[in-house]
């Protein structure tokens, strides 16, 4: 994993930036794997400020909270809309069906939709314990797209965007790692102290289903991008 420490979000999303208009100019982003969250806004803010041109480009999500239509304010299809679609068109938009109450089904449907559209970049953010999409700690490796219930700190972590916690979604639709894993490329941003512990795990530690994001360290093409404060637990003089 290649580790870059920025000085905030602002920089981080620049320097994204910057890695997708090169993929993009040497034709290497034919289809786009996006992550929801407020980690990745100011990137999508930098993408819809440019000229770069999505049209011929296919995306895919991450994930959807199960129970949500698209067009719940809540729900991952309208956050996507809101920062990024609404402003630059796709050639297709892929996201999982919240409202599809059969989950294999869904799950079947989704992992065809990966396998038809192979990520050539995974753009990711990771939680506090060390989740990627709604991996939680425990996930199979060896996972493709899941019908997953979500730890009581990641309902905690997401309630800030709902009027309550009880009506924070207790299911989500996610890829599974191995999906994730599948890209060619993968962009994993991550800002503020809260994160230190799973930066360093993700970097330093065995990989252990206990920490999701370790995963990544059996990828060959992973870009990390922190802030100083999602860095601090590292020994940076190992990575310049």
């Amino acid at each position: 994993m290649k580790l870059y420490v920025v000085e905030d979000n602002i920089e981080g999303a620049k320097l994204g930036y910057d890695i997708i208009a090169k993929e993009l100019k040497d034709g290497n982003l034919n289809v786009f794997g996006l992550a929801t969250g407020s980690t990745p806004i100011t990137f999508y803010n930098e993408l819809t400020a440019s000229d770069l041109d999505f049209t011929n480009t296919v995306s895919v999500n991450l994930d959807e909270y199960i129970g949500l239509a698209a067009d719940h304010d809540q729900s991952y299809h309208y956050f996507m809309n809101e920062h990024l679609f609404a402003k630059k068109p796709f050639k297709a938009n892929y996201l999982p069906n919240g409202l599809e109450e059969n989950a294999e089904v869904e799950c079947a449907r989704y992992n065809k939709i990966i396998a038809d559209n192979p990520i050539d970049v995974q753009i990711l953010g990771i939680g506090e314990n060390g989740h990627i999409g709604f991996n939680e700690p425990g996930a199979s490796f060896d996972s493709l797209t899941e019908k997953v219930a979500l730890t009581e700190s990641t309902i905690k972590a997401n309630s800030r965007n709902f009027a309550s916690i009880e009506d924070v979604p207790r299911f989500a639709y996610s890829m599974g790692i191995k999906s994730i894993l599948s890209a060619k490329k993968i962009v994993l941003f991550a800002y503020g102290e809260a994160k230190k512990d799973a930066i360093y795990g993700m970097l330093e530690e065995t990989p252990s289903t206990d920490l999701p994001a370790s995963a990544l360290q059996n990828h060959d093409d992973v870009i990390v991008i922190v802030d100083k404060q999602a860095a601090s637990r590292l020994d940076l003089t190992k990575y310049q």
